[in-house]
C-alpha cells in the first residue's frame, strides 16, 4: 500500500499533470468536432480545417496552462478557489484558440459564426472534462490514502460491554490509529451488536485465537483499569499464547492531561498487572490542607520525593522547598518543573541531612509549614556493608530534621518509612525502625508537655515501590533488554508492592487525617512473587520465558528475607476512616532515653565503631534479628537462624 501511494504521489507531481491536462484539453477540442459530427453535420468544417483546429487547441491548452500555473494545484489539497483558476486556465485557452481558429479558419472556407460555435462548445466540454478529471484523481489519492490509513491501524477488540467501553469505541470511531473490529466478553451467552459493532464471547485460549485468526485482530483494548485487573491471569495467558497485545484507555487525569484520548491509549505495563484496583483518595480534602502553605521536602530528587513535589506542586501549595544532596538528579527535578509549572514558586537546594547547619540554613530562611522527610539509604544489601553511613543519614538525619520542625514550629513533620523496619532483619530496616523511635518519642514528649513545640509528628510506612530507583522492575528491563539472563534471588521470594503515586498520595492522606503523633501503615493488597514479575515482564516484551530469555536463581543477598511483614493486621493495628490506612500499635519510647540512644549511635557511627554500633542497634531494637548476614553473630538468640 504504501508503494502504491508513492506511485500516485509521483503521477500527480506537476508536469505530469500539465501533460494529462493539456491532452484532455485537446480530447475535449476533438469531441467538438465528433459533437458537431453527430448532430450538426451541416456545419461540420473539412478535414484540413479540423487538423488546424486541434493544433492550435493544443498550442492555447499549452500557453494557457503554463501562464496561469494550473498544474502546479496540489490535487490532494484541491478546494473551489482552486476550480476557480482552472476556469480561468480555460477561458484564456477559448480566447487563445478563437483567435487560431479564426485565423486558420479564413483560409479554409469556415465561418467566424462556426468557430465561435465550436470554440463555445469546447469550453463547456473543457471545462467539464477537466474538473471530472482532477475530482477523480482526487478519489483516487484519497482512496488510497485511506487504504493505507486502514492498513496502518491497529486492530482492537474492546473487552467488556460496559458503558465505559461503549464509550472508548465512540471515542476510537474516528481514530487514524486504532479500528475497533467489536466488543469481547467471557463466558457463554448471545452474541449480539452494540453501537453497529459485534460482540464476541469468549471461554478458552482457543476462542481468542479463532478470533485474531477470523479478524486479524491485533490486540485487546481495556476500558479502564478494574478490567485490566479482573482479567490480568486468566486473559493476559490467552494473549501471550494468542500472541496478541494488551492495551488499556486513559484514566479522565491521563486523557485530560495529554489532550487526545487516542494518543493517552498505551500498551499494559507490568505495573498494572501487578497493582489492586486503585485506592480512591480524597484529593479535596488533602489540597485544602495543603494549598497556599510553604512545604518542604527532603530527598527531593528520589523516586518517592519527586512524585510528592509533583502532587504538591499539582493542588497549589504556595512554596516548594526541595531538598537532595544529589545534584544531577535535582537539577533533572529543576528542569522539569520550570517546564510543567512555570508559575510555582519552587527553591531546588543542595544539602545533606546529615549536616545540621545546612539545615538550620533552610528552614531559617523559608520557614516551611509542613514537612515531608524523604531522604534515606534504601537499598538493603548496600547499607548491610556500610552501616555507619546508613545510621548517620537514616537515624541521625531524620534526627536532624526532626529538631529542626519543633526549633523553627512547623506544623507538621511527615516521615516516609518502610515495611522493613518491622521486625528488622538488616541495617537498613533498623535505622528506619530508630528513626520512628526518635520522631515517636519527640512527638509524644511534645503533646505529653515535657518538651516546648507545637509539631505534629507522623510516620508512614509502606512496602516496595513500582519502579523506584534501583528497584527489581528497571533492572529486569535492562537484563531483558540484553537478552538475559533476569536475576532472581529465589523461587520463592515474596514482596508487597504499590505504585508510586499511589504510595504519595496515601502519605498525603495520612497527613491529612493525623490527629497526633501516629505510625501510619497502608493495606499493600497481596504479596508477589519476585519470579511472577520477571517471568511476566519477560512476556510483555515479547519473549518466552526459558527458551528467549532464562531465569537464573542467586541466592538471597545479605540482610533480605523471604517474605515481608504484613503491615495491617487487626492484632497489630487501629483502623481508621479510610479503610487503606491503619494506625500501627507500638511501644512508647521516652525521649530522653531516645535521644541519648541516637546520640551514642551517632558517635559509634562517626568513629566506626561498627561492632559496638550493630549491638547497641539490636539492643533498642530486640526484633532485630539479621539474616544472611555477618551481624547474626550478634544477634542475642541462638536460635536467630530459624526466625524470618
Amino acid at each position: 500500500m504504501v508503494f502504491r501511494l508513492k506511485a500516485l504521489e509521483r503521477y500527480l507531481r506537476p508536469r505530469i499533470v500539465f501533460c494529462i491536462d493539456t491532452f484532455v484539453s485537446v480530447m475535449a477540442s476533438a469531441g467538438v468536432l465528433l459533437i458537431l459530427f453527430l448532430f450538426e453535420k451541416g456545419l461540420l468544417p473539412g478535414a484540413r480545417f479540423s487538423l488546424l483546429w486541434l493544433a492550435v487547441s493544443a498550442v492555447s491548452s499549452a500557453l494557457a496552462f503554463i501562464i496561469t500555473k494550473v498544474y502546479r494545484i496540489v490535487i490532494r489539497h484541491s478546494t473551489l478557489h482552486d476550480l476557480a483558476k482552472v476556469l480561468g486556465a480555460v477561458l484564456l485557452k477559448e480566447a487563445l484558440l478563437f483567435v487560431g481558429a479564426g485565423a486558420v479558419g479564413s483560409t479554409s472556407g469556415c465561418s467566424w459564426g462556426t468557430v465561435a460555435l465550436c470554440v463555445l462548445l469546447d469550453l463547456f466540454l473543457t471545462l467539464g472534462v477537466l474538473v471530472i478529471v482532477r475530482i477523480l484523481m482526487l478519489m483516487t489519492y484519497r482512496y488510497v490514502v485511506m487504504r493505507r490509513n486502514e492498513d496502518q491501524k491497529t486492530r482492537v477488540l474492546i473487552y467488556g460491554d460496559s458503558d465505559k467501553s461503549l464509550g472508548a469505541a465512540q471515542r476510537l470511531r474516528n481514530s487514524t490509529h486504532y479500528k475497533v473490529l467489536g466488543f469481547i466478553t467471557p463466558g457463554l451467552g448471545k452474541t449480539g451488536m452494540l453501537q453497529g459493532l459485534p460482540l464476541y464471547r469468549f471461554r478458552t485460549v482457543h476462542d481468542l485465537e479463532e478470533l485474531k485468526k477470523k479478524l486479524r485482530a491485533e490486540g485487546l483494548l481495556f476500558a479502564y483499569m478494574d478490567d485490566v485487573h479482573a482479567e490480568k491471569d486468566r486473559l493476559f495467558e490467552f494473549a501471550r499464547q494468542a500472541s496478541m497485545k494488551l492495551f488499556v484507555a486513559p484514566s479522565i487525569n491521563e486523557y485530560s492531561e495529554r489532550g487526545s484520548f487516542t494518543q493517552a491509549i498505551r500498551k499494559i505495563h507490568i505495573e498494572d498487572l501487578l497493582g489492586r484496583s486503585e485506592i480512591h483518595i480524597s484529593m479535596d480534602e488533602i489540597r485544602r490542607n495543603f494549598e497556599g502553605k510553604t512545604v518542604l521536602v527532603t530527598g527531593a530528587a528520589g523516586s518517592i520525593g519527586s512524585e510528592l513535589c509533583r502532587q504538591l506542586a499539582a493542588i497549589g501549595v504556595g512554596k516548594l522547598v526541595m531538598f537532595d544532596n544529589a545534584e544531577t538528579p535535582l537539577h533533572n527535578v529543576r528542569l522539569e518543573f520550570e517546564d510543567h509549572w512555570p508559575d510555582l514558586k519552587f527553591v531546588p537546594v543542595i544539602g545533606d541531612v546529615r549536616n545540621p547547619q545546612r539545615l538550620d540554613y533552610v528552614f531559617r530562611s523559608h520557614h516551611p509549614q509542613v514537612v515531608f522527610h524523604a531522604a534515606a539509604y534504601k537499598h538493603v544489601p548496600l547499607m548491610e556493608e556500610n552501616p555507619c553511613e546508613a545510621v548517620l543519614a537514616n537515624v541521625a538525619g531524620s534526627r536532624n530534621v526532626a529538631d529542626k520542625c519543633v526549633e523553627y514550629d512547623v506544623e507538621k513533620m511527615v516521615m516516609v518509612s518502610t515495611d522493613k523496619a518491622v521486625n528488622p532483619t538488616n541495617i537498613m530496616g533498623c535505622t528506619k525502625r530508630l528513626a520512628e523511635i526518635y520522631v515517636q518519642a519527640l512527638g509524644l514528649a511534645i503533646e505529653h508537655g515535657k518538651k516546648p513545640g507545637k509539631t505534629t509528628f507522623v510516620t508512614t510506612r509502606f512496602g516496595n515501590v513500582l519502579g523506584s530507583n534501583g528497584s527489581v522492575i528497571p533492572r529486569f528491563k535492562e537484563q531483558i533488554e540484553r537478552g538475559g539472563p533476569v536475576t532472581v534471588t529465589d523461587p520463592e521470594i515474596r514482596r508487597f508492592f504499590m505504585t508510586i503515586p499511589e504510595a504519595c498520595r496515601l502519605v498525603m492522606e495520612a497527613a491529612t487525617m493525623a490527629t497526633g503523633t501516629q505510625i501510619f501503615v497502608f493495606d499493600m493488597g497481596k504479596p508477589i512473587k519476585i519470579a511472577t514479575l520477571a517471568e511476566r515482564m519477560i512476556t510483555l516484551a515479547g519473549f518466552r520465558v526459558g527458551k528467549d530469555i532464562k531465569i537464573e536463581y542467586t541466592g538471597l543477598r545479605p540482610g533480605e528475607k523471604l517474605y515481608e511483614e504484613v503491615l495491617a493486621t487487626k492484632e497489630n493495628t487501629i483502623p481508621t476512616d479510610h479503610d487503606r490506612i491503619f494506625v500501627a500499635k507500638v511501644r512508647d519510647y521516652d525521649y530522653e532515653e531516645a535521644a541519648a540512644e541516637v546520640d551514642n549511635l551517632e558517635c559509634l557511627a562517626s568513629s566506626v565503631d561498627i561492632p559496638e554500633m550493630v549491638k547497641d542497634m539490636k539492643r533498642i531494637v530486640p526484633e532485630f534479628i539479621s539474616k544472611h548476614s555477618v551481624f547474626e553473630k550478634y544477634d542475642r538468640r541462638p536460635d536467630a537462624d530459624n526466625k524470618k
